[in-house]
């Protein structure tokens, strides 16, 4: 045994031992086998966790933790903290299970941000009644600051909020679409494309352009895909994003095309890919057709009102393309992301303003989806005062320059107690397309879904 090994055994051994006394450790039982230095190595390994944590490598992460449990069983931090990266990652079966056993393994000394945790987890999972139980506990035993922080009360209202919803009967259902949209991995972003048959969406699949990860999220790189419809089969199929320049090797999606089919506009980041930078960060990007049908690269719009050094991008047009509507995180030390409008004079796009505060909340607001006449607009927020957990869909109607009508929830059978977004409303067809959580035992993925919208009002 060398000299440089004794001392770190030695010093983890002390460290094992003042721990052991402290009131913030859980002690294992009398029959334990847990041994000292294997709780210290887990304590070790818990704060590697926590480290990659904060860097946003979840995944990472959580092997940390699970090697933590695994050293010693007999803490409650490791299946907290596992709990943790499962609701990050949206597994909220798996973080539910854990999080109880983290509850179940705590005694007296269980931490108040477990409670928060634990009805996080029952939110997302439908059971709103130990969801408010839970929020409830966090509240009692959090500072004031922390659960302003946390937004606890808000998410309370939410249960409440979604349980009135549930408890009335829904005029519309949302149907998770039928083939190849539809994958193991996050499928989102309905685009229209003026043709009845062919859609296109996003997708982090692993066949993405480049084949290359995120190193943040440790997920695939999106790309867009184009779908077609096949009536025989009611499904849609012969997918593909072999679609040229509309794709690199970093995050490419497509907001929005034009009737015609002949330019589009694209959010597209290569910053983290070996390719050539062409984004600072996410940026909105124009691109066209050229004389022979394919897609010429896509191009930064040169305006520092649309395009800044934060993530700009989600962009919808009205159908005369002089309209956009998009969403920075520009204001993000006050806010989360935020929607702005800015008008086309011929060539050239004017000042991007933002829209008024009874639309952007001190939350998110997101995926926003004008109308093709420019009169409604659809988007997803989780800052709005009625929502069911998650962000929800929301429509308001523009009665000025920069005046819109407080937004109402779509309610149940559209929104859920999860995230949905990317809400699409096709006036042609009567439908609506959203982008959703399927929860599919402990896990769950970004999935496409339609919604028939022949009863559908718009609210004045």
């Amino acid at each position: 045994m060398n000299q440089l090994y004794r001392i770190a055994l030695s010093c983890l051994f002390v460290l094992a031992v003042n721990l052991s006394f402290g009131a913030d450790v859980f002690e294992s039982p009398k029959d334990s086998t847990s041994k000292l230095i294997d709780r210290s190595a887990a304590l070790v390994m818990i704060e590697d966790g926590k480290t990659k944590w904060g860097e946003g490598k979840v995944r990472d992460a959580l092997i940390k933790f699970r090697q933590a449990a695994v050293k010693d069983p007999y803490t409650w931090r490791a299946p907290y903290w596992i709990a943790k990266c499962h609701y990050r990652m949206d597994n909220y079966g798996y973080a539910l299970q854990y999080a109880k056993e983290a509850l179940s393994m705590s005694d007296e000394e269980v931490n108040e941000e477990l409670y928060y945790v634990l009805a996080l987890s029952y939110h997302r999972n439908g059971e709103l009644d130990e969801a408010l139980k839970y929020y409830g506990l966090a509240m009692e035993n959090m500072s004031k600051m922390r659960s302003s922080e946390l937004l606890v009360q808000h998410s309370m209202d939410q249960c409440n909020y979604a349980k009135k919803q549930l408890a009335a009967e829904s005029k519309f259902e949302r149907v998770r679409m039928r083939g190849d949209i539809n994958s193991g991995y996050n499928d989102y972003n309905i685009v229209l494309s003026g043709q009845d048959t062919v859609l296109y969406f996003v997708s982090r699949r692993s066949n993405t352009t480049g084949g290359n990860m995120n190193p943040d999220d440790q997920l695939y790189f999106e790309d867009t895909y184009r779908i077609v419809y096949d009536p025989e089969m009611d499904s849609w199929d012969e997918e593909t994003n072999d679609l040229g320049k509309l794709n690199s090797e970093g995050f490419d999606c497509l907001n929005w095309i034009s009737e015609d089919g002949h330019w589009g506009i694209l959010t597209l980041n290569n910053t983290m890919t070996d390719e050539r930078k062409t984004t600072r960060v996410s940026d909105i990007c124009v691109i066209k057709k050229n004389n022979k049908g394919t897609w010429n690269s896509p191009k930064p719009i040169d305006n520092k009102s649309i395009n800044s050094s934060f993530f700009d991008g989600a962009a919808s047009l009205t159908a005369d393309g002089n309209v956009m509507y998009f969403v920075s995180d520009r204001k993000g030390e006050k806010k989360s992301t935020d929607i702005y409008r800015v008008e086309r004079n011929g060539k050239s796009w004017g000042t991007a303003q933002v829209l008024p505060d009874n639309i952007n909340t001190t939350g998110r607001e997101t995926t926003p989806f004008i109308t093709p006449d420019g009169q409604y607009l659809f988007f997803s927020s989780d800052g709005q005062a009625e929502g069911m957990g998650g962000t929800d869909i929301y429509v308001s109607k523009r009665i000025g320059s920069n005046e819109w009508t407080d937004p109402v929830n779509l309610g149940a059978g559209i929104n859920t107690v999860n995230n949905d977004t990317h809400f699409v409303y096709d006036a042609k067809r009567k439908k609506g397309y959203i982008s959703g959580l399927e929860i599919v035992g402990q896990k769950s993925s970004m999935d496409l879904y339609e919604i028939d919208l022949t009863n559908f009002e718009f609210p004045e």
